[in-house]
């Protein structure tokens, strides 16, 4: 990437919309408060009033870097794409683990069983976590929208500021110097395709695909001197500027430079001593022989290579800290004031969950890593890799605002009088109208889920989708499949479905690919979904985390982005959470009447395009083809004999090279010319 500033202007917003409704007034309220220095503040703003857009107005007049914090990955990619709709000249960016599988180390003792560390790392997550942290190092325009991963340990950001590399014409230096600082920044050297943090060496020039982007960049050399730097499309090859700067950081988040390595290597040493002596005291043999072994392996791998699996355990020895102290985290990338204060903006979205959800971190890792260290699988150290404290967390975010149709205790608590309501929609829509039905049916014996495929025929001949809540992934699964038995096209979604699987599933909802979203947990914040017209919440009458009066309010509120949303509640009696929600929700929808009619507007559907932010990250493939057709198709018109003999020696040459996704571009694109039909897709055909 190029070092930049970014936009010169900051932050500039753009949208087709104005303020509306009570959106003027708190947005004049939060901006006010961050002004005054104000430290917490709350929007308290029903589902589909526009709170990520009151969001965006403050930070357009702010002007500060700013931290997004989501529940959830699907919330997170979902507030990302539209504050890049509203930002589309700064930088937005996606921050969250990069896990689709993640089973951390433990042990249990009761049945002596060790359970390795495993985990399934998503490489384009990856990337965008290196593309959020390179942007708030190198520009002030940034927001990064991220789930309480933010809190996690990462590496220094001094040690990650430091360790980069400047490229450009002029610069002196050989190709095999590079590679060797393209080694020590943690790249991995392929002789195959190129994926983000690697590198391959071609002829007198050495081709780079940074950690943050999926650009490939040639650095060429005239002997001892870099001649140029090309940015070169990585799939068509299309040279895209023949002289380019390039600002590289490490491939890996954790770097220390070798004078600091030796340090680190003889405090671990010296805790692995200290370690030992007491397990000797205590008559631990078994534990220190374990310890021994493991350490003095990692020990190794870290003298050899720089860097070894769970090397983050060490984190406290590399980074200097003091035991106890807090680990670097994603919070300490973003700007400080000289006093070392936060210099930015945090807001914390659906807080009622997001909040509990940060809070509740460190107790459980903790816990897990202190069974560990008594058994001899790690260092006391590896504590200090850990999530930050609630009370860590508060110290290192700037000032706050808390967003949600149901704020909670603590946000009430913080934020006193600085509570600023939204309960008007610019669209005219109100809160749902209500219905209560029962679980176990009539006389007649017709139940709650039969009722539900009546009224779901229904609102499907009507052309609109359906959201159902179940208080079990097993029913869940068990209802979508019975949905299907029925004739209705219907999908699941829950917590053990991919990030990028969850993304898409609910695009194809809106696209009506399919007219049923059953769930449970994931149904309930953030989804802005406005073709869905009936929200029905199976056995309502359930008191508990997933029937409480916030879940409730928070699952009902899926129904108000349509003019004819209705909910259907199937409960057999009324529980407080029950009466607390329906009376909350007549108020609110009483509000929202009286509004409507002193001014004279009529309701109308939230109409927004259809978006998948996971198109930018699956399609090079077919945009690369794209391209290619209308860059070649005057040549091909001219002398298709000629075009088409070209192309073939381009791929080729391609293969020869062990470029093969360059060859499987080119053969894509010869194919369609050659048929006119688009190119036959299948599975793995384009890998080598």
């Amino acid at each position: 990437m190029q070092g930049t500033e970014g936009n010169k202007a900051g932050f500039v917003l753009k949208s087709e919309y104005t303020p509306a409704g009570d959106q003027p007034k708190a947005i004049e309220g939060l901006v006010a408060g961050v002004k005054s220095g104000k430290q917490h503040q709350t929007l308290l703003g029903v589902t589909g009033s526009g709170k990520t857009y009151t969001v965006a107005n403050v930070i357009n007049a702010i002007q500060k870097p700013t931290l997004v914090i989501a529940h959830n990955k699907t919330l997170a990619a979902q507030l990302a794409q539209e504050y890049r709709e509203f930002f589309p000249d700064n930088a937005v960016h996606y921050f969250v683990s990069y896990y689709d599988y993640y089973q951390p180390e433990a042990y249990i003792p009761t049945s002596d069983t060790y359970i390795e560390k495993e985990a399934q790392i998503n490489v384009e997550i990856d990337r965008l976590r290196h593309a959020s942290t390179q942007a708030l190092l190198t520009r002030k325009d940034v927001i990064i929208v991220a789930s309480v991963s933010c809190i996690y340990a990462l590496g220094s950001p001094e040690e990650y500021r430091k360790v980069h590399l400047e490229l450009a014409a002029g610069v002196q230096k050989n190709r095999a110097e590079l590679i060797r600082e393209l080694i020590h920044l943690y790249f991995e050297r392929t002789i195959a395709d190129l994926k983000p943090g690697s590198f391959r060496a071609v002829g007198n020039a050495v081709e780079i695909m940074p950690t943050g982007e999926r650009a490939l960049y040639r650095v060429e050399f005239e002997g001892e001197m870099v001649a140029r730097v090309r940015l070169i499309d990585p799939i068509t090859r299309a040279e895209l500027d023949p002289n380019y700067s390039l600002f590289l950081f490490p491939a890996k988040h954790y770097v220390t430079p070798e004078d600091e390595r030796g340090r680190a290597m003889d405090a671990i040493k010296h805790e692995l001593k200290q370690q030992l002596a007491l397990f000797e005291t205590q008559g631990k043999i078994l534990e220190a022989e374990r310890l021994k072994r493991r350490t003095n392996h990692d020990l190794a791998l870290i003298r050899e290579m720089g860097y070894c699996n769970g090397i983050e355990n060490y984190s406290s020895h590399f980074d200097g800290r003091a035991p106890g102290t807090p680990p670097f985290t994603l919070l300490d990338y973003f700007p400080h004031k000289a006093d070392g204060s936060p210099d930015f903006l945090t807001i914390i979205d659906e807080s009622h969950v997001s909040v509990p959800q940060i809070g509740g971190m460190y107790a459980g890792d903790r816990a897990r890593k202190e069974t560990l260290i008594d058994f001899g699988f790690r260092l006391p150290s590896t504590k200090d890799n850990r999530p930050l404290k609630f009370e860590e967390f508060q110290k290192n975010i700037g000032q706050v605002i808390y967003t949600s149709a149901t704020p909670g205790v603590y946000e009430k608590d913080v934020s006193g009088t600085n509570v600023v309501e939204q309960l008007i929609r610019p669209t005219g829509l109100v809160d749902p109208e209500i219905i209560m039905r029962p679980v176990t049916g009539s006389a007649a014996g017709k139940g709650q889920v039969q009722d539900f495929l009546e009224e779901t025929d229904a609102v499907i001949k009507h052309g609109g989708r359906v959201m159902v809540t179940t208080l079990t992934k097993k029913m869940a699964e068990d209802l979508s499949e019975f949905l299907k038995d029925r004739g209705v096209k219907a999908a699941y979604l829950h917590s053990d479905v991919e990030t990028l699987d969850r993304i898409t599933t609910l695009t194809s909802l809106r696209k009506g690919e399919f007219d049923v979203l059953v769930g449970v947990n994931l149904l309930r914040e953030g989804l802005d979904l406005p073709e869905v017209e009936l929200v029905a919440i199976l056995d309502a009458d359930k008191e508990g985390f997933l029937r409480s009066e916030t879940s409730l309010i928070q699952t009902i509120g899926r129904a108000a982005r349509n003019v004819h949303g209705r909910v259907i509640l199937y409960a057999d009696r009324m529980t407080n959470s029950l009466e607390k929600a329906i009376g909350e929700t007549n108020r609110r929808r009483a509000v929202q009447l009286a509004y409507n009619k002193e001014h004279g507007i009529t309701p109308r559907t939230v109409i927004r395009a259809i978006k998948d932010i996971t198109q930018e990250m699956r399609s090079e493939h077919g945009k690369a083809v794209n391209t290619l057709l209308e860059i070649d198709k005057d040549l091909y018109t001219k002398d298709p004999k000629k075009f088409m003999k070209a192309k073939r020696e381009q791929m080729e040459e391609a293969v020869k090279n062990l470029d093969f996704e360059t060859a499987a571009i080119l053969r894509d694109e010869i194919y369609t010319l050659e048929t006119g039909a688009a190119p036959i897709k299948k599975k793995g055909r384009a890998k080598k």
